[in-house]
């Protein structure tokens, strides 16, 4: 239940979402849509937030590399999938929103994709270190997506802009500054920062996947063929 819940996260998006421009750039004129579309916005974080504290809570480590293994490749569909698609239309981040719903809907997944990302990396850095570490495309994505959201107007000023600072920050995407601390870092992160360690869970959480399977597989038996008389 609580994968299927962050799982439809990363999929949904609100349902009017609308134009952007860069931050530090003064829009010209009042954009009704792009208020509307903040509002939804931070509602949509206020859900993933609240999903992601579950996820925290379950205190269980294999369970945890398992759904998370599972949503980071969904969450990575769906920007990558966002990208073309903007990219397609010529979307730039600054220009007016389009109508298109297509087009609404890719930019509101860029947007809250990369901001659950940077939660998710900020509360579980050495697990997304597994991943994102060797996987240049996420790599990427990531660096685009940031690019996009900050110019955006939509991060400008709160605290949605800090999670991508110091998402950016923990994956060596920018240089760490002097006081940098990611708050979320636990004393289990740091048990877990040594590749031994890591590599210790990864294995055990191997061997109860395959305990679990054997465990299916018992549990459905001995099938029993038809003979052909009986065809």
């Amino acid at each position: 239940m609580l994968f299927l819940c962050v799982a439809l996260l990363v999929l949904a998006g609100p349902a009017l979402p609308s134009s952007a421009a860069d931050p530090e750039a003064p829009r010209h004129r009042h954009d009704a849509n792009l208020e509307i579309y903040k509002r939804l916005f931070e509602t949509k974080r206020k859900d993933q937030l609240n999903a992601l504290k579950n996820l925290v809570e379950l205190n269980d480590i294999n369970q945890q590399y398992k759904i998370i293994d599972i949503m980071l490749k969904g969450l990575f569909k769906v920007l990558e999938d966002s990208r073309a698609i903007l990219t397609a239309a010529n979307m730039q981040p600054d220009d007016p929103f389009p109508l298109d719903d297509k087009i609404k809907e890719a930019y509101s997944h860029v947007l809250e994709n990369t901001a659950f990302f940077g939660d998710v990396a900020l509360r579980f850095p050495r697990i997304v270190h597994h991943y994102y570490d060797r996987n240049a495309d996420w790599e990427g994505l990531v660096r685009w997506g940031l690019h996009f959201c900050n110019l955006t107007g939509v991060f400008a000023g709160g605290a949605h802009q800090h999670v991508l600072t110091l998402m950016s920050q923990e994956l060596g995407i920018t240089e760490k500054s002097p006081d940098f601390i990611n708050p979320y870092r636990t004393e289990r992160d740091d048990m877990l920062h040594t590749a031994e360690a890591f590599q210790k869970i990864l294995r055990e959480e191997e061997k109860r996947r395959r305990k679990e399977e054997k465990r299916k597989e018992i549990r459905k038996g001995p099938r029993i063929s038809r003979s052909r008389t009986e065809l």
